[in-house]
């Protein structure tokens, strides 16, 4: 799968979320929506982010900004996740990993010389019309939320 770029038309999707919600793109319709994809729940970068998108939710939110986490994790997995560190941005599930791979963020990995499929960490800022306005690929987490949030203002 190609990786998406800036200016392609953001794929919908509709999976679970947490707390037993759906998550759709196209329920954002008119807002800026972040989509963080993430390798896995309760990991130490993935933690990271997670936290530091929740810390700076209010500032999306008061541009009209829509966070949401996805990653191949359950919704139990998230919820526990949610719980555990106090976040409240949301978090969708692709177990199927059908909107990871339409993204090109399913990918295989390497670690210790083993080869694997994985999420490679990807944000993409979606503009109100559903184009996508930039992708960050391989995000190093110190101080991404604050650079995706001056993005999205100039979006705004």
């Amino acid at each position: 799968m190609e990786h998406i770029r800036a200016g392609d038309e953001a794929p919908d999707f509709d999976l679970p979320g947490d707390g037993g919600s759906r998550i759709s793109l196209s329920a954002h319709r008119g807002s800026i929506v972040v989509l963080f994809f993430y390798p896995k729940d309760d990991t130490s970068g993935c933690t990271a982010e997670a936290v530091d998108f929740t810390r700076l939710k209010g500032e999306f939110e008061s541009i009209g900004a829509v966070l949401i986490g996805m990653s191949p994790d359950s919704v139990k997995k998230h919820d526990k996740f949610k719980d555990k560190h106090g976040l409240t941005v949301t978090l969708a599930s692709d177990e199927e990993k059908s909107t990871l791979e339409a993204y090109g963020v399913w990918v295989e990995k390497s670690m210790y010389g083993r080869k694997y499929m994985g999420v490679e960490r990807t944000t993409l800022l979606i503009d109100k019309t559903g184009k996508i306005a930039r992708v960050w690929e391989k995000v190093k987490v110190p101080g991404h939320a604050e650079e995706v949030l001056e993005a999205a203002r100039a979006l705004a």
